[in-house]
């Protein structure tokens, strides 16, 4: 009977294994990767070999604990045959077409990807692509500049890219698909269970035009977490993070937070001063995280900044608040 360590005998193999069989993002897994490869680190998870010393002796007990009973060879097999069945397509890093845009992600890249479709959207540079997400219950306001503002980059032959939910992320991806441009959906479920099911319609048709792509394998449901996770997806795979409309507490400023990080300039849409479905975009822009969005050429100012000043240093100067720039200081 094959066993977890005989099915992993390879990175490909062993990083499906893991992937299939773990939670997005984990921090333990990303440094054993890091430091020893995905078939070592699915032996260590098994019982066999030493941790390396970066590893502490009592985190690597715990997640050894946490791990080996995950890591179940009927899972592993279910996925690859469904993956084939659907006529998916699986990326590792060292793949061709692997998104480099990622590895900035260091310990926390994305174990695989789970794709369907245009491929090639990844390996374009990462200026060629923008995320533009926010509010689920956006108000037709937030609808009508994200259409206005994904349609007119698209013309300019930006890829979009977005989650795929409702409100923002949904009239992002109608506006490419309209225009005949590229849109991009990152998922927080099993591309065999497009979410939600309301969108389903939608995400089809980015799957045939566009690229759906997820570090979940077939099967997976999204979870709180799962969508937590995906957000540092989102803001490593373009050259700068747009919110169109968020409230105070939308999720989407965790993404802008995750995208500021590293290194990615942010912007924000502006809304109504009695709305509350605007108050977490003027947060963003209150607090100096984001810069000031009003068209296309906003946008395409922070992928394409001017000669001799980098994206990065367009996200430091993003990140210094008002009352710091005020007094000539950052943070």
């Amino acid at each position: 009977m094959a066993t977890i360590t005989s099915l992993s005998k390879d990175e490909r193999a062993a990083r499906v294994a893991l992937a299939a069989t773990l939670e997005p993002d984990d921090a333990v897994t990303g440094r054993l990767i890091a430091a020893v490869g995905a078939v070592e680190t699915v032996r260590l998870a098994t019982g066999t070999g030493a941790f390396p010393k970066k590893v502490d002796a009592i985190e690597a007990g715990l997640w050894r604990n946490k791990v080996a009973p995950r890591l179940d060879v009927q899972a592993v097999t279910r996925v690859l045959t469904e993956t084939d069945r659907l006529g998916l397509r699986v990326l590792v890093p060292g793949d061709s077409d692997w998104p480099t845009a990622l590895n900035d992600l260091g310990e926390r890249a994305p174990t695989a990807l789970w794709l369907r479709g245009a491929t090639s959207f990844l390996t374009a540079p990462l200026s060629d692509r923008v995320t533009i997400t926010g509010a689920r219950a956006a108000t037709s306001y937030g609808e009508h500049v994200t259409g206005e503002l994904a349609s007119d980059l698209t013309h300019a032959e930006r890829i979009i890219v977005a989650g795929g939910a409702y409100g923002i992320d949904a009239a992002a991806h109608r506006a490419a698909l309209a225009t005949g441009g590229q849109t991009l959906a990152v998922m927080v479920s099993g591309l065999d269970r497009l979410y939600p099911s309301g969108n389903r319609e939608l995400l089809e048709r980015v799957g045939d035009l566009g690229l759906l792509a997820s570090e979940m394998p077939p099967g997976a449901t999204p979870t709180k977490w799962r969508f937590l996770a995906r957000n540092r997806i989102l803001g490593a795979l373009s050259g700068a993070t747009v919110i169109a409309e968020a409230g105070y507490r939308s999720g989407s400023l965790n993404l802008a937070a995750r995208a500021a990080q590293l290194g990615r300039p942010v912007g924000a849409v502006p809304g109504p001063v009695t709305s509350v479905s605007s108050a977490g975009t003027h947060r963003l822009l209150r607090e100096g995280i984001a810069s000031l969005i009003t068209d296309a050429t906003d946008v395409t100012a922070l992928l394409d900044p001017p000669a001799g000043v980098s994206g990065k240093a367009l996200a430091r100067e993003s990140a210094i608040t008002p009352s710091a720039r005020r007094e000539g200081r950052a943070l």
